[in-house]
């Protein structure tokens, strides 16, 4: 497919609006499992429970431990009018790059109040795209603070308030930095994850920061003209170590999300092996790519005509994940972030 015209609209499908998972559910390991075999196009339909049956020992699951920022910041000018604060990127000299929420009411020189006044931040710049510098003054720890005052920036199909922030985040998140969470992830229990290891099999870490591109809409009609936005992923060298043990004696890489899959990919030598490195990685994988590392996958359902789609299609074949989807959505799955979950393998 490399060099042909793949097209943004071949990877549409059609969902109902309700199948947009609004909460999630009460224990996470009790979503549903739609098991995809890659090469028939066969499916089963299990409970997420059930992915130790899909796991065989001497297999390496891959889960990117990266944290959700709580990057979203309601705060008020010093006239009164509300503003939203939305953290893109940490440019250093307690400087970051957002979004802001009334922009006309954020210009170079404006101040925004947060809290009872423990944080504050004034504009130093109004970028080409839109976007604002700011400037952040507060006491302490600046991650601290935000953990205080800040919200989850759940995606915009969300419209529910999340009861407790921590179920936004996976049970093994480790590294703040990311704009949103690594979702396949976030079906997994510490009890889920000790009997997977019980089976035999291995678990290693991997670090992307999601950044909130992961949701911006492929605008090109042909998606080789559609510019990927630029994510840090990183491998530590006890993860290339396992990698490389893994692939060497025959078990599988089984990659949990998108985010650990574009890790791998992005950091896989030639021959499929590791060493440890990090890199931003602007990946973007769709029909014709060749796989590296990953074996299998474990993801949730995906927007349509979204980039994450377009790699799903690239691993399993883009008849079989639509006709997968079709039968999700007749099924009544819930869907993206908070939805249920699907096995490729």
């Amino acid at each position: 497919m490399e060099g042909s015209v793949v097209r943004t609209q071949d990877f549409y499908y059609d969902l109902p609006e309700e199948l947009i998972a609004q909460t999630p559910l009460q224990q996470r390991d009790t979503s549903r499992l739609l098991a995809l075999n890659k090469v028939t196009g066969e499916l089963e339909h299990r409970h997420f429970y059930d992915i130790l049956d899909y796991l065989q020992p001497g297999d390496c699951l891959v889960m990117n431990n990266s944290r959700v920022l709580p990057a979203r910041l309601l705060g008020h000018r010093p006239t009164g009018g509300a503003v939203e604060v939305l953290l893109l990127r940490d440019l250093g000299n307690k400087k970051w790059e957002c979004l802001c929420k009334p922009g006309r009411k954020m210009q170079v020189g404006h101040e925004v109040l947060f809290g009872d006044g423990e944080l504050s931040a004034v504009v130093t710049e109004v970028k080409e795209d839109g976007n604002r510098v700011v400037e952040f003054r507060y006491e302490g720890i600046f991650l601290e603070v935000l953990e205080r005052l800040g919200k989850m920036p759940l995606p915009p199909y969300i419209k529910a308030e999340l009861a407790d922030q921590e179920r936004y985040q996976t049970v093994y998140s480790k590294e703040t930095g990311s704009a949103a969470a690594p979702t396949a992830g976030l079906h997994f229990t510490n009890e889920l994850l000790e009997k997977i290891r019980g089976k035999g099999v291995r678990t290693a870490f991997v670090t992307l920061h999601v950044g909130l591109g992961t949701f911006r809409p492929v605008k090109a009609e042909n998606i080789h003209e559609h510019h990927m936005h630029s994510e840090l992923c990183m491998i530590s060298q006890e993860t290339a170590e396992i990698l490389n043990e893994t692939k060497k004696q025959g078990g599988r890489i089984v990659c949990v999300g998108t985010t650990s899959c574009r890790t791998l990919e992005s950091l896989a030598k030639e021959d499929g092996t590791f060493e440890a490195g990090s890199k931003w990685t602007e990946i973007f994988i769709y029909p014709g790519y060749t796989f590296k590392a990953m074996d299998a996958l474990i993801t949730n359902f995906h927007l349509p005509e979204s980039t994450l789609v377009m790699l799903v299609s690239a691993f399993a074949g883009r008849e079989h994940v639509l006709s997968a989807y079709e039968t999700a959505v007749k099924e009544r799955y819930r869907f993206f972030s908070f939805g249920d979950a699907m096995y490729i393998g």
